[in-house]
């Protein structure tokens, strides 16, 4: 198949589609910038994605009425549009959104990933993002793939042949770079040891984003034959893979593998899983499945909050009204770990805000969302203590997260507990 260019590919957009974006580091901020060449001949495009990386010309407030992004999850790169009511965001499970393709809840008339170049048999990889884009190519109508030699080839479930393609445009370009935990604190380097105590050898593990999860991988140089199924692969498990830390030896399902549903970090990690038979790309709703999850003991999952209530709530995709995240695969983890043999859901959050705003609370802000509801939850880390909430009352959770808030924090708390359950001990 010749290449074209992107005017020309793109041309097989029409108004009123519905389009499904490749995300994270395979971004195609590129296609997208034509795209938004293209706005005076379309008219409510809607662009359904999840993690945006990158400045996007497309969604600046020009573009609104030719543009519309409808977003499984809310990332930086669109988070304004969204609370300006320029953009939309649909909660929903991250192992679930394959079904909104398959089902045509969703259906796609045309989807834009970016790919590896193709191999001598005329095979390219979804690389660095298999999690929904391989659903997304199954089911759309047209398929647009920028090839990017810059592309990792990773094995699993993204390799697609280029008969797949209805367009193919050449484009190299540097994948976008994410250089997580550089701006770990005291507080959570800290919450990164306690959770490593918590930690046991053999354990299999899933690793949210951000600074607490790099913190807490910095802090197992010491545990023996860890295993990976996360949805999220990020530098800081480099050096526990060449260490010997994380051998994947003991998992259940795919020993001897790193499975992930996508990887985002700096350059460092999209060369180790170029053409890496250790580690696996699959399709989200296999690796995101509580039941497929629990299959593998001792899962422990560690994944962050925005904040907590005195009950257990966790909030981790909001502040009150404002969007900030989404439920991502939350959720399908700590359900996955709550069930899993000896298995560990684990949510962290430092005490209080880099403002000093507490973020255990008596209740949530209004409209914030609950992404992990109390019954679910097990375990609860701050940089002062684990609160272990499953099991308990809700007098009993409140005297256990009290004590792991920041200390100017406790006697607020105390007096909200005794207005609600009218008596204290």
């Amino acid at each position: 198949m010749p290449y074209v260019t992107a005017e020309e590919a793109l041309r097989v957009i029409q108004s009123g589609n519905r389009v499904f974006v490749h995300g994270s580091a395979t971004t195609p901020v590129h296609m997208l910038d034509k795209l938004a060449e293209q706005a005076p001949r379309l008219r409510d495009v809607e662009l359904v994605s999840i993690s945006m990386y990158g400045d996007l010309e497309i969604v600046k407030p020009q573009y609104h009425s030719h543009f519309h992004f409808n977003s499984l999850f809310v990332s930086g790169a669109i988070r304004q549009a969204v609370n300006e009511g320029r953009a939309d965001y649909v909660p929903v499970f991250l192992s679930e959104i394959p079904e909104l393709f398959k089902r045509n809840i969703l259906p796609l008339d045309v989807a834009i990933v970016q790919v590896s170049k193709p191999d001598r048999h005329g095979y390219c990889s979804l690389g660095t993002s298999v999690d929904i884009g391989r659903s997304a190519v199954d089911t759309a109508k047209h398929v647009i793939a920028q090839i990017n030699p810059q592309v990792p080839r990773t094995h699993g479930d993204g390799i697609i042949h280029i008969s797949k393609f209805d367009a193919m445009v050449w484009h190299e370009a540097p994948l976008i770079e994410v250089p997580f935990g550089e701006n770990a604190g005291e507080a959570e380097l800290k919450i990164g040891q306690r959770i490593a105590e918590l930690i046991d050898d053999r354990a299999t593990l899933q690793m949210g984003i951000g600074n607490i999860p790099d913190a807490v991988l910095r802090s197992l140089t010491n545990h023996k034959d860890l295993g990976v199924h996360t949805e999220m692969f990020s530098d800081g498990l480099i050096d526990l893979i060449e260490k010997g830390v994380v051998t994947n030896r003991y998992k259940k399902i795919h020993p001897g593998k790193t499975v992930s549903g996508f990887a985002l970090g700096t350059r460092r990690l999209y060369d180790f899983v170029d053409d890496n038979p250790s580690t696996v790309f699959l399709d989200i709703d296999y690796v995101n499945d509580p039941s497929v999850i629990r299959r593998n003991d001792r899962v422990h999952a560690i994944n962050s909050a925005i904040e907590v209530d005195l009950t257990g709530q966790v909030c981790a995709d909001s502040i009150g009204t404002y969007q900030f995240s989404g439920v991502g695969g939350q959720m399908d983890f700590m359900r996955g770990a709550a069930v899993s043999k000896n298995g560990k859901p684990i949510i962290a959050l430092t005490s209080r805000t880099a403002k000093g705003v507490p973020r255990i609370v008596p209740t949530l802000k209004p409209g914030a969302g609950v992404v992990t509801t109390r019954a679910h939850v097990h375990y609860i880390v701050t940089e002062f203590g684990v609160a272990y909430l499953f099991g308990k009352n809700l007098r009993q959770r409140a005297q256990a997260l009290i004590d792991i808030a920041h200390p100017d924090d406790r006697e607020m708390l105390e007096k909200a507990v005794l207005d609600r359950f009218k008596s204290w001990e």
